[in-house]
């Protein structure tokens, strides 16, 4: 498992802060930015917000085989990772390896994302408090409108959009609308995000 926090700056190099709990000589390995930068798992979570379930093929398509071949020494030949890309220049990387194919069942595999993606919302905030806290305590909490505290609660609640706009009696854009700028108001990167920050922040319980 890996949790890395990202912060790029106007001026200077981004910090980055991690935890993990890898073998002490496969990190050493993977802080060489080199290899970053020709890892495709690396690559794809720099680009897009849309998780990437990978294996040796990945890296052979990639013409990255060796890459590939070094860390699977350690047991890393199969994996999730995710990228959350938040305002103000600031990331969250999430991913979960293992030395196991993923299930073949697709349904299985679906839900094993569904799970990371719902554990990572939780874990960036965390991540942001823990590992950058001067980088928190420096954020005021925003003021959210009763229809966007409402929209995150329901949202919290696992309700989707249409079925807020059902128990709100309001158009199924409308509540897009608040549960985007709400979102947007909380420097998150998508409702559920902005919901569990809203719940952190005493916005809605």
């Amino acid at each position: 498992m890996t949790a890395s926090v990202v912060v790029d700056h106007l001026v200077g190099d981004a910090e980055f802060a991690w935890v993990d709990n890898a073998p002490a000589a496969y990190r050493e390995g993977r802080e060489d930015r080199d290899t970053a930068k020709r890892d495709p798992v690396m690559q794809h979570c720099k680009r897009s917000s849309l998780p990437i379930t990978w294996s040796q093929a990945t890296y052979i398509q990639a013409g990255q085989g060796d890459v590939w071949e070094e860390q699977a020494r350690f047991g890393y030949r199969h994996g999730i990772c995710y990228a959350m890309h938040l305002p103000e220049g600031r990331h969250f990387l999430f991913g979960v390896d293992r030395d196991q194919p993923l299930p073949g069942d697709s349904a299985q595999t679906t839900r094993m994302v569904a799970s990371l993606l719902m554990f990572a919302v939780y874990a960036q905030d965390a991540s942001m408090r823990i590992l950058l806290p001067g980088l928190s305590a420096r954020q005021e909490p925003p003021r959210l409108t009763p229809r966007e505290r409402e929209t995150m609660q329901w949202t919290l609640e696992g309700k989707t959009a249409w079925e807020v706009g059902r128990i709100l009696g309001i158009a199924e854009d409308t509540v897009a609308r608040h549960a985007h700028s709400a979102t947007q108001k909380l420097g998150c990167a998508n409702k559920h995000h902005a919901a569990v920050r809203a719940l952190r922040l005493g916005l809605i319980r």
